[in-house]
């Protein structure tokens, strides 16, 4: 998009005005979205602008500020549009909240929208799996840097999801020579003992998740080839102990409900040109009273330490349903408001006496 040299200030009024040209290869619903729906997530970004579509020209009025975001917002679609990647609401909208903390000295880095939302990570099956936030981008780009990385942040936020693609793409590649993918076989209090069936059957809902993922990425019909190889495996984190994992992209899922020990057990797996990946979300602990998750220790533990990185993220990087980052941030205030952990009163029994929270 060229911007014409028409932007002014008017002191008395103290408004600007930028007039913006789309190329012609560019239709304009690409631009505006179906029935506008792209321009109306402008206009609600930016209440006071007036911001008028003519033909392929689109203007906008107002605030010097305002006008110049709105110029930039149009300036990162393009730079998006480009690429052949469409744009979308969530896009957009993400745009302008990355676009806004630049204007407010809040940012901390100098990614621009375009450089987060075309960074493509896997293509399978018809679909890019991208990143679509900067701590998510960040995230990704620290997998690629380091040997050992933490993805912490709340349900939602892509962690285990942006890890299953950079393992494939390292498979793929040929960085590594085979994806091993484990979870902690503890959920919501629950005991393998107690569930019906044979082992394997007690352990496969524990591990659907990263099946699902799987499936995602990759043929369905080469997944039980693969996995007969042993070139993928999908295992309890019981499963990792004496081994010495090399040639292989590790992930271990739902951190949060190790013990220290067990995190200690994992971490010492790593062998020669192997790359670890931890995720879980501290706030969803599963773990029985009085018992420590690993996944808090830890970051005390290792932060600092060369070639391993924390990567945190937050309710503004949820890819869900937009009322799940809603709900991430009202626990936060409860919690924070009320001295709980996850709504639940930390380390005892609260005034109605429920039980505390379980994992400290």
């Amino acid at each position: 998009m060229t911007q014409t040299p028409t932007a002014h200030t008017t002191p008395a009024q103290e408004q600007a005005r930028a007039q913006f040209t789309v190329p012609a290869q560019h239709p304009m619903v690409t631009v505006l979205g179906s029935g506008d729906s792209l321009l109306r997530v402008i206009e609600k970004a930016f209440p006071a602008a007036d911001i008028h579509v003519r033909g392929n020209e689109i203007s906008a009025v107002g605030d010097p500020a305002d006008v110049a975001l709105i110029s930039r917002v149009f300036d990162e679609m393009m730079l998006v549009l480009r690429t052949g990647q469409p744009m979308t609401e969530d896009a957009v909208e993400r745009s302008i909240a990355m676009l806004k903390a630049s204007e407010n000295g809040t940012s901390d880095g100098p990614e621009t929208p375009a450089q987060v939302l075309t960074q493509n990570i896997l293509s399978s099956r018809g679909r890019t799996i991208r990143p679509k936030t900067l701590n998510q981008k960040r995230y990704v780009d620290a997998i690629d840097k380091h040997t050992i990385v933490f993805g912490i942040g709340p349900a939602g936020t892509g962690k285990t999801y942006l890890a299953m693609a950079k393992a494939v793409q390292a498979l793929q590649s040929k960085q590594v020579n085979r994806i091993i993918l484990t979870r902690p076989a503890v959920e919501a209090g629950e005991r393998l003992g107690f569930l019906p069936g044979t082992l394997y059957e007690k352990i496969d809902p524990y591990l659907r998740p990263l099946y699902d993922a799987l499936h995602d990425m990759l043929d369905p019909d080469s997944i039980p080839r693969l996995m007969a190889a042993g070139t993928i495996e999908v295992a309890p984190l019981a499963y990792m102990r004496g081994r010495t994992l090399n040639d292989a992209f590790i992930i271990l899922d739902e951190a949060q409900n190790t013990s220290p020990e067990q995190m200690k057990m994992f971490l010492t797996r790593l062998g020669f040109d192997s790359k670890i990946v931890i995720t879980g979300d501290v706030t969803q602990v599963d773990l029985p009273n009085g018992t420590k998750s690993g996944l808090r220790q830890v970051q005390e533990i290792l932060e600092g330490v060369e070639d391993v990185h924390f990567s945190r993220l937050s309710s503004h990087d949820v890819v869900r349903h937009k009322l799940v980052g809603r709900i991430v941030d009202a626990y936060e205030l409860y919690d924070s408001k009320y001295g709980t952990e996850n709504g639940t009163h930390k380390g005892g029994r609260g005034k109605s006496g429920a039980k505390g929270s379980k994992g400290k």
